[in-house]
Order: structure tokens, then C-alpha cells, then sequence
């Protein structure tokens, strides 16, 4: 049995996700081919200009708009927000402070409480 090792390769969606940006707004070579673990590394650790403008003005994948909005995924769907968003379009969401996003806003701070609770309870119970 051999025991060569070959370069662990992933979908661009994959990396995109890993990067934390939107697929469709990176350049066409990097949708359209694969991504190696160390190509990955490298994309982390020195981004191209492309990357650090995306990173900085969107359009952001909606995991990045609800952890800069701070409320939930399932919160931006429920406040009509489904397609990805710039950093202009969420400073200003932030700045208007729609109804919704104040009700997303406080029930994510009640779940991070209760997270916290919980964990604490947890932590006097098995310590």
C-alpha cells in the first residue's frame, strides 16, 4: 500500500464560505476552479486586493450581515432580508433601525443570556 498523499482540494463555495464572502461577487478564476487546502491558507493568511475589498464592502454572505447586524440568520429572513448586503446597505439598516431589527436585536441578546445561563449552570453542576 502507498502512502502518497494528495492536495485535499474543495468546491469554491466551500472556500468562499470559509472565507467569508459572497461566491458570486468573487473573481470568475476563483469561481471556476477548486481550491486547495494550502491555497486556502494562503488566501487567509496574505488576501489579494479582491479579497480584502470584498472582506471591507461587500456584498457580504448573509452569516457575515446577521453577525454585523447581531441578530440571527433565521431573523434576517424573518425581517425580509434575503439577498446578501454591502457594508454601506448594513450601516445603513443600522442607522434607520427598522422595528424588526430591533426585536431581532433583543431576542438574539436573550438567547446569548439564556446561552450563558445555561453554561454557567452547567459549569457549578460538574464543577
Amino acid at each position: 500500500m502507498t502512502s502518497h498523499q494528495s492536495a485535499q482540494t474543495m468546491k469554491p463555495a466551500t472556500a468562499a464560505k470559509k472565507l467569508g464572502v459572497y461566491l458570486e461577487a468573487t473573481p470568475a478564476e476563483f469561481r471556476e476552479g477548486v481550491v486547495s487546502r494550502a491555497e486556502l491558507n494562503e488566501l487567509q493568511a496574505n488576501p489579494p486586493q479582491w479579497l480584502q475589498d470584498l472582506r471591507r464592502n461587500g456584498p457580504h454572505p448573509r452569516p457575515v450581515v446577521a453577525a454585523k447586524l447581531g441578530v440571527s440568520i433565521a431573523g434576517l429572513a424573518r425581517g425580509g432580508v434575503t439577498k446578501p448586503l454591502t457594508t454601506d446597505q448594513i450601516e445603513t439598516l443600522k442607522q434607520e433601525s427598522p422595528e424588526w431589527l430591533v426585536r431581532e436585536r433583543a431576542t438574539q441578546a436573550e438567547v446569548r443570556k439564556e446561552a450563558a445561563r445555561i453554561k454557567q449552570k452547567n459549569a457549578q453542576r460538574n464543577g
